[in-house]
């Protein structure tokens, strides 16, 4: 239920498309689940854009948690805290609202690829800097070889990491 697309969005790269997972309700509700059960005791479910928010959502419903979206810069209104990143193929930076997350608030992540693990450090890095405590990282896949799993380890020292298609 997910397809490799070659050469998206620039040779070289191949995209991990969800969407045929995402318009089955079962595969869709599987995938919900799997990606809950990495978060008992989250009251936060922190998304990062854009399929985290899709992922996330749900999640955070399942939980019972509230839902925190993480954003490309100038997507969001208000005071936010800024993180710069590398991706696999560029630059960016996320951002989260400043009253988005507090101290006492436990955060599940939720992303859709793990790859070189820029886009979790740089999450990771954020919730932190909110005063929110992330109690675990999860996925649908991660791209093993590109380093992601080691960098949110010195990112996140003993953050649990769920990867739900290994």
């Amino acid at each position: 239920m997910v397809r490799d697309v070659p050469g998206f969005p620039e040779p070289g790269v191949v995209f991990k498309d969800i969407a045929p997972l995402l318009a089955d309700p079962g595969a869709l509700r599987l995938a919900t689940e799997g990606l809950a059960a990495a978060g008992p005791g989250a009251d936060r479910v922190v998304g990062v854009e854009a399929r985290g928010f899709i992922l996330g959502a749900p999640v955070a419903l399942h939980l019972g948690a509230g839902f925190v979206p993480v954003r490309k810069k100038g997507k969001l209104p208000g005071a936010t805290l800024e993180a710069a990143y590398a991706l696999e193929y560029g630059e960016a930076v996320l951002q989260l609202q400043e009253d988005a997350l507090v101290a006492g608030h436990r955060v599940l992540l939720v992303d859709d690829v793990l790859a070189t693990g820029g886009t979790v450090e740089a999450a990771v890095g954020l919730c932190a800097r909110a005063g929110a405590e992330v109690v675990g990282v999860a996925v649908l896949l991660e791209l093993p070889g590109l380093g992601g799993r080691e960098r949110l380890e010195r990112a996140a020292p003993g953050v649990p990491l769920h990867v739900l298609l290994p």
